[in-house]
């Protein structure tokens, strides 16, 4: 019996190499991953399911919020 909870990496390789593209020189690819898994898990706590392309919005969400913090901390 497999465990729904555990996160398939796979369906997201593409939305990391994505955002690691979109963000690069201001994240680091640590960071995408880490956001990406988060927003797994979000969606999956909120909807049930977490299609790649509703990762790849709430994880491109994070993103934003982290860069705007950084750039007022200056």
């Amino acid at each position: 019996m497999s465990d729904h909870s555990e996160a398939d990496p796979a369906p997201y390789a593409e939305v990391e190499t994505v955002l690691c593209d979109e963000f690069a020189g201001i994240h680091s690819a640590t960071t995408v991953t880490r956001c990406v898994e988060a927003a797994h898990y979000g969606a999956l706590e909120v909807t049930g399911y977490a299609h790649p392309s509703l990762v790849e919005r709430i994880a491109r969400k994070h993103l934003h919020v982290l860069a705007l913090v950084a750039s007022e901390r200056g």
